[in-house]
């Protein structure tokens, strides 16, 4: 019996290696770190994503509160979504829900109704769904996005231009040495090859671009404080003009 159990666990690390192992790394940069004679080779930095497979490519979260514009006072302010095709209230581990106002960090949440208590100002929120390992789904219908205000505020002028917004990593955020970092963003308002696209990665003095939306992983990040700066360009490397265009934050590696 335990002989048969065992090769039951070792049939199954097979094929979880095999699954693991059947990615291929897709348009990886390589990065030499400099090393003094002293010092033990070090391995180089990669960035590079994988063709990542959507699971739920026909969910959909439709926002009820805020409706376009709408004004509230300032205090708790309510949201309101509905979600469709979606195991939501089966739960998949951790937050399935998550909401990023004014391009700051998402946060998550398992309920579809909640408050937010939010000071006065002009707000955008985007509302979207995530897979068991925290990635932001991104086939249409996945998220949604709405402005709003609170209290006397003007509404954002208008602007017809795509916008990015960054789930992953968050403000501040510490990694161990030998960790991947994921970069993992969301187009709005446009398409990659339609809109002739490309997003531009920046971490300290280490550059990536990429033109399809899919998480961007970095391996091999030596110890230290990390500036990233994410950025929507035209394919010619014009900048856009929106106020949601490009998104930054402060990482270390530990």
């Amino acid at each position: 019996m335990k002989r048969v159990n065992l090769v039951v666990v070792l049939g199954i690390l097979i094929i979880g290696f095999s699954c693991d192992s059947s990615k291929e790394k897709q348009e990886e940069k390589v990065i030499a770190q400099e090393s003094t004679m002293e010092d033990v080779p070090k391995p180089d930095i990669s960035f590079y994503f994988y063709e990542e497979s959507n699971e739920y490519p026909d969910a959909i979260i439709e926002m009820y509160t805020p409706l376009g514009n709408q004004v509230f006072r300032p205090g708790k302010v309510p949201f309101e979504f509905n979600i469709k095709n979606f195991p939501f209230d089966a739960g998949l581990g951790g937050f399935q829900l998550k909401m990023i106002l004014n391009s700051g960090d998402p946060v998550g949440y398992n309920s579809p109704i909640f408050q937010r208590e939010l000071k006065e100002g002009t707000y955008r929120v985007v509302a979207y769904l995530v897979d068991a390992n925290g990635l932001a789904l991104k086939s249409f219908g996945n998220y949604v996005d709405r402005d709003f205000r609170v209290g006397d505020t003007r509404p954002f002028p208008y602007q017809a231009e795509p916008y990015i917004v960054l789930n992953k990593p968050t403000n501040n955020q510490e990694l161990m040495e030998g960790e991947e970092l994921i970069i993992d963003f969301l187009l709005l308002g446009g398409e990659m090859d339609l809109d002739q696209l490309k997003v531009d990665i920046r971490l300290n003095d280490l550059h990536y671009e990429v033109e399809q939306v899919m998480p961007v992983r970095v391996a091999n990040l030596p110890k230290g404080d990390y500036q990233l700066t994410v950025s929507l360009l035209k394919k010619s490397g014009k900048e856009l003009d929106g106020p949601f265009s490009s998104a930054k934050k402060s990482i270390r590696i530990k």
